[in-house]
């Protein structure tokens, strides 16, 4: 077939582990952008990349990270951009450079992003702060290209109900239970999944934590594996305490055939796709579900002309194992098919979780592995926020036969039903799901729960009643009878 010239490609994938730490967030950067040149076989290319376009930062406040990076490696970028926080920014990124290269609005774009958190945490016990590079007022902010992921509506915040290790322990336990299974059950399955995620991650060189670990090991608290917010102990959560970096270089196919990029260097996104779920948890219709998910999972599918099994290789976003048994569900993925594991990294546990910035990572591994096996194709998924946003991205050595589609189905998602959702509720209630937050010598310190109505709303609730507290952290308690206050308290009967 005759290859349009603008048709965008994928040259060059880079990334970066930082043992010895202490240095800043753009450097980083700037090593995995070399890293993707080299990688590509032409790292003289460097010089003439005119778009970078980075992930949201953690570890240190830039207003414009990408001019700093560009200034490292040489280049004069005519374009700079950004992203808010949200793990699904790396793949909306890829998706909105290889339509900007197709529509030729550029031509060479540095996606990448970096994070020095154990470093910045190091130094903040200390009441330091890092000497890194502070940029005037002289400089513009950079651009926003993907906006912040909602992640504190009104039913949220009045119970505290803040972050992701709170939140997704709520869709494990709704999980469970529409599966019909044994708290210890349900334990054992979730703790082989993540054993086969640090399988993975013990054999991939780029990996933080290189090291395979037994189920039995992930499941049981430990001095060093304590409990987080149950039914997950530390191993089960993203670990974000690491210093990585990764970038991607893509370009349209003339400027690698210009740049000298051997062909067999080259890896096509085939299709794109993008949606999200109710930013507030509480008015979607099942917490086990994710209508965004299916609907756009399937479209980017649809693009590629391809159905699920004709995928060789998966990266399942994986921030927490309710976040990879959802997404497996709504694709129609098995969990623990040997011949497809649904991650090539390791997953955020333990190949790394540098907030945002994970799926960089991915895609730059899936390029490595498509490069391997010529002609298949591999699916990596992104997740943002409470398995809110997700962007989905299809590629493969060859070219995509339609040329690259990219689809925002976010109208049919916003069709889907969804669940009467009371931000203050004062009555009786039946409990359905829950989790209870450790302190870090693993007494019970808080309990959240989503309760159901008579009416058949949802509410979103809180308790730190001691016995609560015991027959949350011990007991199957799905669909016992509670009372909650004008306040989000789940108080005794």
């Amino acid at each position: 077939m005759s290859l349009d010239p603008r048709t965008p490609v994928l040259i060059g994938g880079g990334q970066i582990n930082e043992r010895v730490g202490g240095r800043e967030p753009v450097d980083l950067l700037a090593d995995a952008a070399i890293a993707a040149g080299a990688d590509a076989g032409a790292p003289r290319l460097l010089a003439a990349i005119d778009s970078v376009r980075v992930v949201g930062l953690l570890s240190w406040r830039y207003r414009d990270p990408g001019l700093l990076v560009a200034e490292r490696i040489g280049a004069q970028p005519r374009h700079t951009g950004y992203t808010g926080n949200g793990g699904s920014t790396p793949q909306a990124l890829v998706n909105s450079a290889a339509a900007d290269i197709l529509a030729g609005r550029a031509d060479l774009v540095l996606i990448g992003g970096a994070e020095s958190w154990r470093t910045r945490m190091k130094l903040r016990s200390r009441g330091a702060r890092p000497d890194w590079t502070v940029q005037n007022e002289s400089v513009h902010p950079a651009p926003m290209l993907v906006t912040e992921v909602p992640m504190s509506a009104d039913s949220e915040r009045r119970i505290g109900l803040d972050r992701p290790a709170y939140v997704y322990p709520l869709f494990e336990q709704a999980l469970r239970i529409a599966q019909g299974r044994s708290l210890e059950e349900h334990r054992d399955r979730i703790g082989a999944l993540w054993s086969s995620f640090s399988k993975v991650a013990a054999t991939n060189p780029h990996a933080w934590t290189q090291r395979e670990y037994s189920a039995a090991e992930i499941v049981t608290p430990a001095a060093d594996n304590r409990w987080i917010s149950s039914p997950y102990t530390k191993l089960m959560n993203s670990n974000n305490m690491v210093e990585q970096a990764a970038a991607l270089l893509l370009c349209s196919a003339e400027t690698a055939a210009r740049y000298g990029v051997p062909r067999d260097r080259w890896v096509f996104p085939q299709s794109g796709a993008q949606a999200h779920d109710t930013f507030a948890i509480a008015e979607r219709r099942d917490l086990h579900r994710s209508p965004a998910i299916r609907i756009a999972g399937a479209r980017a599918l649809e693009l590629a002309r391809i159905g699920i099994d004709e995928l060789a290789y998966v990266d399942v976003y994986s921030c927490f194992p309710s976040a990879v048994q959802v997404a497996a569900a709504e694709l129609g993925l098995a969990l623990d098919d040997p011949g497809r594991p649904l991650t090539l990294t390791g997953g955020l546990t333990f190949a790394g979780g540098p907030w945002n910035n994970y799926s960089t990572h991915a895609i730059a591994t899936m390029a490595a592995r498509l490069r391997e096996s010529p002609g298949s194709y591999g699916l990596v998924t992104a997740n943002g926020g409470y398995l809110t946003k997700h962007a989905f991205g299809v590629y493969r050595t060859e070219p995509p036969v339609g040329g690259f589609e990219y689809d925002n189905v976010q109208k049919q998602v916003d069709a889907e039903p969804r669940t009467t959702a009371l931000a203050s509720y004062d009555g009786p209630a039946a409990i359905e799901a829950w989790t209870v937050v450790h302190d870090r010598d693993g007494t019970p310190q808080t309990g959240f729960l989503a309760a159901r109505t008579p009416g058949g709303a949802r509410t979103l609730a809180t308790t730190t009643d001691p016995t609560a507290l015991r027959a949350m952290a011990a007991e199957d308690v799905a669909g016992a009878a509670v009372v909650i206050d004008g306040e989000g308290r789940c108080v005794p009967r």
